[in-house]
This record gives C-alpha cells, structure tokens and sequence, in this order.
C-alpha cells in the first residue's frame, strides 16, 4: 500500500504492524517466565481498572447492570488467567506422541511454538471478556496481540487503550482505535491468526479478507440457537433458566436461547411460566439496575421491528403488565417479550434476535423438534431440558451444534477444560483454557532418528531388500 495515499490512522496501524510482527520473529519463542509476566500484567489491568470498566462498559450501553458485569466479564477474565498460569508450564512442554513400530528406537514430539502475531476483532456485547479471553490465549501460546475494539463501545475502547498501553510495551500488545478505516483494514494485514466474534454477515467479509493473506480465522459468530423443552421437563424450572439465559445482558448474547420449542399441549402454560419468571426477575419498572439497556436506537428500532411482524402473522405477544409504558423506550430498554405460536415466516425466525424477546413453537414428537432444528443453519448452541435420557441421547446424537447445556442455558462456554466455538454458519475454530493455547500454537511435528534404526535400507540401489521391507510391513500392520 502507497502510505502517502493513506491516513495517519492506518499509517499507524501498518507501522505498529509490521514492528510487533519484526520482533515477534527476532523472540520467536518467549520462555515460561516472560508468558507469566505478560499474564500477570493483563490481569493487573482488569484489578486496577475494574470499576472504570464496569462505569465504561455501562456508559456505552446506556446503563449496563455492574452486577451483570462483574459475573459475566471480569470473574471469567480472572478465571482464565488463573487457568493459563496454573497449566502453563506442561501446556509449553514437548508432547510424546507414539512412533510406529518400524521406525523405533526413534522417537516423535509435538513441539508447541507460537505462530506470531494475532489480531482480535472485539465484540460490544461483552467487550471485556470477549476481547481478554481470546488475548489470554494467545498470550500464552507466546503471541504478540493486536485488538481492534468495537465502534459501538467507545468508552470501554478508550479505556482499554489506555489501561493496556500503560502496562505493555506497542510490541507486546497494542489496542488500535475504533475508526471506520481501521475496522475495514484490520483484517486485510498479514495476521499469523485473526479472531472475530461478531454477526455471521460480518463475519463472512472478515473470513474473505483474511483469506486473501491465508491467515487462519477463528470465527465466534451466532444464529438462532435454540432450546427444546421435552415433555419430561420441569416446566417450572425450564422456564426459570431459560428466562434468565435469555435476559441477561438484555438477550445480547451470542449463546442466548434464540427460540424455545415446546410440546404443543404445554405451548401457553409455558409461555406464561416464562412470563411470571421474567417479571419476577426484572419487575416491570425500567428503571430497574439490574436490567441491561439495548445498545442502541437502531438496534432497539430492529427489535421493535421483529415484535411488529410477528404481532401482524398472528402471533400472540406476551410482555410485563407496563409495556406499553414509554419509559421503556426513553431508558432505552425493551420489554421482556414472547411471541407465542411464532411461525417460521416471521423476521423473528429468520435472522438472530439478539434482544430480550423470545418466540415460543410448539411440537408434537421430538423427531419434530430435531427436524425443524436441523432445516436451519447450525446453531453456537443449543439447550435441551427434560429427564427422559432417550429423548435426551437422541438430540445429541441427531443434531450439531457449536455447544450444548442440558437443563440449563450458557453455562456451557464457563467450562474452562471445554472447547467453545461454533460450527458452519455460527462460526469455526475454537478457544478457551487449553485449547486457546493450542489454537494460537503451531503443534510441531518433531522425529527424532536413533543411529540404531535402519531408515538407511530405504535408500538406493533398492534391490531386495524393499521387498523384504515391504513384507515386514505388511506382517506389522
């Protein structure tokens, strides 16, 4: 690129760039005691800034819930980084791997080596655990990072910026700004790795501008992930944890229940189960601190937007008591909301809610709801409640997703030892714990040759001895 017709931004960008990625390749491998203290300093960011974060992240949406917060970003940061130091040493060590007979006394190693330099595109929904969590990985794999915050959340990035460039050096880690030219460039530069957690739309432009560097992608994206309510279930308390799932963070969850599937004679009596327990939970006062505002107009407008529709295609909408109470919209919090009897020609059942409503279908066998489930794109997660384990072994068997709780929702991605990433359209790749580290490593293949083994009978002239080679082969297989 011609930096002369380019911006100070991104001439800024290219030149903090291409210096990480110069020193990445002059410390190819920082040792045990260099990780550590990169750890140590990520988490002396989120202690000494905690409360500004809570304030930031708050200010962005509008009011965001600090107790929310604390639970899901800054206990989950802090876990992480706990993980990592506690299992970093053997994660870092040489891996035995076996050796075929005919090869031994030789010997096989996996050896983890960090691939360079990796390039974090961060969400707004949970800025602080879904930019660190990533970050935390890499780092321990011995990358250097590069993070590129959301537009939407411009507090929470300035402070970032600020916290992290006060404890790491530019080429360590560096947090960009949030500029429009930034965000459509990001992706473009030479990365060794790229994460995304976003929209599946956006996340198809970061894929293929990525590609055209052949930078391998970890894509955290979404879709409609769905709950089945079997009809061995505790209504009462499906309807509890899937209320909660849904609601926190105001439904602006990636793994939030996107729509619930009840047995058809249950359809009302759980709709109003999960009615009673989001009043219960929230009240129907939107000034209520534990409830999390929208992010934005546009995104509150689009919610309304989905309500609308479906109220037109004859849905029934169920909401608290004082809906219809304009301080809703003047906070900027939309009302918890079911759509009852949603059918697939809604907008609410064509694209991601990502908001606090929640269309509710009925089935009448569980091959149905496994069917109308597997019509769709592949979820990030999906949640299944009931007792009956055959119902229960079947859905697990018959259907793919990124995750999956069983008679609850979300909890899932707090599995620090599990994978979590999705699968087709909800995303590819994964991360957390261990397998951040691996994901953010090159696992080397290593032979080592013993002077006693006789590879030297593979080389020419051939003769016999490859057919006798080749028999004995054929007998050890």
């Amino acid at each position: 690129m011609d930096k002369s017709l380019t911006s100070a931004p991104l001439r800024d960008l290219e030149d903090a760039f291409h210096a990480m990625v110069a020193q990445s390749r002059a410390e190819p491998a920082p040792d045990l005691a260099g990780r550590l203290d990169r750890l140590t300093r990520l988490r002396s960011v989120v202690v000494d800034n905690e409360e500004r974060f809570r304030q930031a992240i708050s200010a962005d949406f509008g009011h965001r819930s600090a107790v929310e917060t604390t639970i899901a970003e800054t206990m989950l940061v802090f876990s992480e980084i706990r993980h990592a130091t506690k299992h970093l040493k053997s994660w870092m060590a040489p891996q035995r791997v076996a050796t075929a007979l005919q090869f031994l006394p030789a010997r096989n190693r996996l050896m983890p080596q960090p691939l360079g330099v990796i390039g974090i595109i961060a969400p707004w929904n949970y800025p602080l655990q879904l930019t660190l969590a990533p970050a935390i990985g890499a780092i321990a794999a011995g990358n250097r990072v590069v993070i590129k915050p959301s537009e939407l959340a411009p507090h929470f990035a300035s402070l970032l910026k600020e916290a992290i460039s006060a404890r790491f050096d530019a080429t360590e880690m560096l947090v960009t700004g949030i500029e429009d030219e930034i965000a459509k460039a990001f992706a473009t530069l030479p990365f060794d790795h790229l994460v995304f957690t976003g929209s599946t739309r956006v996340g198809r432009l970061v894929a293929e501008a990525a590609g055209r560097n052949l930078t391998p992608v970890t894509l955290e994206l979404g879709g409609k992930s769905p709950a089945i309510v079997d009809a061995s279930a505790d209504l009462e308390e499906a309807a509890e944890r899937i209320a909660y799932g849904k609601l926190l963070n105001a439904g602006q969850t990636c793994i939030a229940p996107d729509y619930v599937l009840v047995p058809e004679r249950s359809l009302q009596a759980f709709a109003e189960k999960v009615r009673a327990q989001m009043r219960r939970m929230f009240g129907t006062d939107p000034a209520n601190k534990d409830y999390t505002c929208v992010i934005s107009d546009r995104h509150y407008a689009r919610l309304e937007g989905l309500v609308a529709d479906a109220a037109q295609h004859g849905a029934k909408i169920l909401q608290p008591a004082k809906a219809d109470d304009p301080n809703w919209k003047a906070h900027r919090k939309f009302p918890p909301t079911l759509i009852v009897g949603a059918t697939g020609d809604m907008a609410a059942m064509r694209e991601e809610i990502f908001g606090p409503v929640l269309p509710v279908l009925g089935y009448r066998e569980p091959a149905d709801a496994i069917a109308f489930v597997n019509k769709r794109d592949r979820p990030l997660a999906l949640y299944w409640f009931g007792k009956d384990r055959s119902v229960r072994d079947e859905v697990l068997a018959r259907t793919i997703s990124g995750g999956v709780t069983i008679n609850d929702c979300l909890f899932h991605f707090t599995q620090i030892n599990q994978p979590m990433g999705g699968v087709g359209a909800s995303g590819t790749g994964a991360y957390h714990g261990e397998w951040g580290f691996k994901t953010f490593s090159k696992l080397k293949p290593v032979f080592y040759r013993s002077k006693f083994n006789r590879l030297a009978d593979l080389y020419p002239p051939y003769g016999g001895k490859i057919a006798r080679l080749e028999k004995l082969m054929r007998f050890m297989s």
